[in-house]
Parts: C-alpha cells; structure tokens; sequence
C-alpha cells in the first residue's frame, strides 16, 4: 500500500512539474496574451487532456525546423521576377478604384503581392459546377497542371480527377499535386501512390509520422489552388471529397469557389510554387510557368498567402484595412466565426458608423464545439448593430467577403484566429464592381435560405447554453 502511495506522489509531482514547465514555456514565447492565457488555462484546468492537446496543437516549432525566413523571402520574390514588371500591371486605379490604394498598397508592401490586372473571373457556388469546368479545363492543358488541396480524398470525386491527370500524364504534361497529411489523412496511401506510379510528383505537406506529430498537427496547407498552364486558376473554398458535392443527410454543402483566367494566376502560380519547394526542396522558376498573358478580363487583383512561415499576417491585416475604408457595407460569409478581438472592434465600429455589416454563418456546423465558440461573439455583435444570419439549407462553407460595391476576397481563409495565425491560406483580393456585384447578389440569394437573428429573441435562450458558449469563447484562439 505504501509503494502505491509513493508511486501516485511520484506520478503527481511529474504531472505538476510537467504543467508547471508548460506554462513556463507558454510565458516565454511572448504569444499573444490572449492565447497565452487560453494554452494556461487548457493545462491547468483540462487535466492530462490539457496536456495532450497542447503537446499535439501548440508547440510553436514549425518556423524553425522547416524553412528559413531567408530562403522564403528568396522564393516569394523570385518566380514574380520572372514576370512583366509589377508596376506595368498596376492597372485599375483609373478605373474609379483609387479608393483601395492604401490596402493595394499595404499588401505589396506586406509581401510583395503586386496587383495584377486583365482577369476574367468565374464565381462557381456549387461544387459539382466547379469540378464541370475543372475537367474541361485539365483536358485541354498542354504544358502543366498544379494542384494543391487540403482535402483530397480517395472517393468518387477524386478517383475521377485522378483518371483525368493520369490521362494528361500520359500525354506528357507535368503535374505536380500537394495534398495536406492531416486534412487528406482518411486516403489510403496506395491513392497517392497510384499518381507516382503514372509519373505524377504527387507531395504530402508535413507528413504526419508519429515522432513529428506534436511539431507539425498544429500548421496545415489549408490552400485550395489549381493552375492550369499558367493560364488559368482556381481557388477558394472547395476540397477534393464527395460531400462537397453531396453535401450532408441534413442538407446541402454551399461552398464558393473562384475561376480565374488572367495575370492573378501568376500570384497563384507563385504560391503554389513557394509550397512545392516546402515539400520537395525543388527550385522552379522558368519562365515556362509564368507565360507572357494578355488582358482576359477587365478585375485587378492581388493573390495574398499567409501562414506562420511569414513575418506577418497578410490576410488578416487586408481585412483589417478594408474594415476600416468600407463605408457602404460589409458582407461577411464564413464557416466559422472565431475573430480576434481587434477585428470584432473594427467590425463593431464600422456598424455604428453606419456601414451595413453583415456576417453569414451555418445554423448547424460540422465542428459543434467551434459553433458554440462562435456563438458566443453574436450577443455584443448584435449589440452593435451587426446583421447576423444563419444559414439553414445546409452547411455553409463559403468564405467570401465584400466590401463596398468594388472589393471581393475569395479564398481559403475562415473568419477564425487558426486562418489568420496558424494556417497556409491564400486569397484573392478582387477590385473589380461587376464581380462585387455578383457576390453580393449571391449574399442576399443566401439570405433567402437564412434566419436573421434577432437581439430580444438571442438573449431570452437557456442560461446554461449560453455559459457553455462563454466557456468555449475561452478556448476560442486555440480552436
């Protein structure tokens, strides 16, 4: 019996040291208060799955074992100099878009992303739309196909877009597929192998094997990108798996997803090329891949990626900037609904000042416990004259944003602190009136399939469902 006691002491002792020594380290990586306080409180108050969960999701290691600031710098700027020079593309601003200069200027700034005219863009709100023109587009590709999805999996979907690039294969053009480890982890491997063995390069980004888990669980490639030639781009929010097709037993999956043909793909050649040397130390930068383009189309854009690899959060401070220069509206599509609080501020500020906000989120979500998180910023939001809608046909995916009639951000990126820290994301930051035009027409067409929430109604819900929300809100940077 007094063994038992002195191994439970010993056990208890290592387990307070263990707690003690992860808070330490926490205080000492100078994060962010907020999240400093939310890994804390995990360890502190979650006993041994605090521990667990922040062994695997928050040691900050990823910087320093996988790419020096050094050498991306060195790629982010070196295939772009392998096009036109970026000031011959500026164009736009004559067309009544001077209004954006300081955000197209904070962006080039931020990381060199130059704005890049002539693009022609289609807006697909559904999936199997999307995958239509998809297939046609690869069929028709004569040098090079990249593609690189956070999901991609092994089902009806990606089997038949698997067939179409080992078809292309065959005929000699070059294709290069990435797919995330964790978010593409329900594949069998012998899916990807199939793609090598029809001289596919075919890439996990941060494979997950067991001793590397709790370095690299934390940061995922949540980027959905296809460049086709360098003539042609895809981004947004749709994966490679059935159910963004299918959709659920409880409804559909509404998603958005961007089509471009133009000089932005050169933007989105880049980053795909940036995240090819990550996960296979190969350096590509022949003109080859970034082709002289005529205009396409009449929308300037910049193609913005962000991730922890960056010395800054370039997506997150685009939207700050554009917060703070919309006057008329903000319409807000989003999955998740987890903002750090200096974008909660700028969105409550500019509904007082009269800017119609609106943020559009799913009624029911397919990760409960980030709902309820998100739920508990919709009381003060409301408070401040925020229009809060939740989207009840199914599940909303969709992640775009409008501001005003002539800005649009189509991408990867959710309303959340894990898109804005910790994920690879891109987007697309579309100046253009018509295209803002046709998103915010699909905005009010969501509307129709949505619920307005109402203040005197959201706070009569039960008490104990409301302090369930406020506890989650605790863990909310961590989510």
């Amino acid at each position: 019996m007094q063994l038992n006691d002195t191994v439970l002491l010993i056990i208890e002792i290592l387990y307070i040291l263990t707690v003690v020594s992860i808070v330490v380290v926490v205080i000492s990586e100078n994060r962010s208060p907020i999240k400093a306080v939310a890994w804390i409180l995990a360890v502190m108050f979650l006993p041994v799955i605090g521990i667990i969960w922040y062994l695997i999701f928050g040691q900050d290691t990823t910087k320093k074992r996988v790419i020096s600031k050094r050498m991306y710098s060195k790629l982010k700027r070196r295939p772009l100099d392998e096009m036109e020079d970026a000031a011959d593309m500026e164009v736009g601003l004559d067309k009544g878009l001077k209004r954006h200069d300081n955000l197209i200027k904070l962006l080039k700034n931020l990381d060199y992303t130059p704005l890049l005219g002539g693009n022609d863009v289609q807006i697909f709100t559904h999936a199997r739309d999307k995958f239509d023109q998809l297939f046609i587009d690869i069929e028709q590709a004569k040098h090079h196909i990249h593609l690189e999805y956070y999901v991609l999996l092994d089902d009806k979907i990606g089997t038949r877009l698997q067939q179409a690039l080992i078809i292309k294969a065959k005929e000699g053009v070059e294709i290069r597929v990435i797919y995330d480890g964790f978010g593409s982890r329900k594949a069998k491997k012998r899916f990807f192998e199939e793609f090598r063995k029809a001289g596919i390069e075919a890439e996990s980004f941060l494979k997950l094997a067991l001793p590397l888990l709790t370095s690299r669980l934390n940061y995922r490639m949540h980027r959905k990108i296809v460049v086709i030639d360098g003539r042609i781009g895809y981004v947004g929010g749709i994966n490679v798996a059935d159910r963004y097709l299918d959709g659920f037993s409880w409804g559909a999956w509404r998603d958005t997803h961007a089509r471009i043909e133009g000089k932005g793909v050169q933007g989105l050649q880049s980053v795909f090329l940036i995240d090819w040397y990550f996960v296979s130390q190969t350096l590509i930068t022949s003109r080859d891949y970034f082709p002289m383009l005529e205009n396409c189309g009449d929308s300037p854009m910049q193609i913005v990626n962000s991730g922890p690899l960056s010395k800054h959060n370039e997506i997150a401070h685009g939207i700050m900037q554009a917060i703070y220069d919309a006057k008329e509206s903000i319409f807000i599509q989003t999955p998740y609904f987890l903002p750090p609080d200096g974008m909660i501020d700028a969105l409550q500020s500019a509904a007082i000042r009269g800017v119609d906000v609106r943020v559009m989120m799913s009624k029911r979500s397919d990760v409960p416990l980030v709902q309820l998180a998100s739920r508990s910023f919709i009381k003060q939001m409301l408070r401040s004259g925020v229009k809060i809608y939740f989207y009840t046909k199914g599940f909303l995916h969709s992640k775009t944003m409008t501001f005003d009639t002539s800005l649009t951000l189509i991408g990867s990126a959710n309303f959340d602190s894990r898109s804005f820290d910790q994920n690879f994301e891109v987007e697309a930051f579309i100046y253009d009136k018509e295209v803002t035009r046709q998103a915010n027409d699909i905005f009010v067409e969501d509307q129709r399939d949505s619920e307005l929430v109402l203040l005197k109604e959201w706070e009569k819900r039960p008490v104990g469902v409301r302090f369930i929300e406020s506890v989650m809100r605790l863990f909310a940077p961590l989510l």
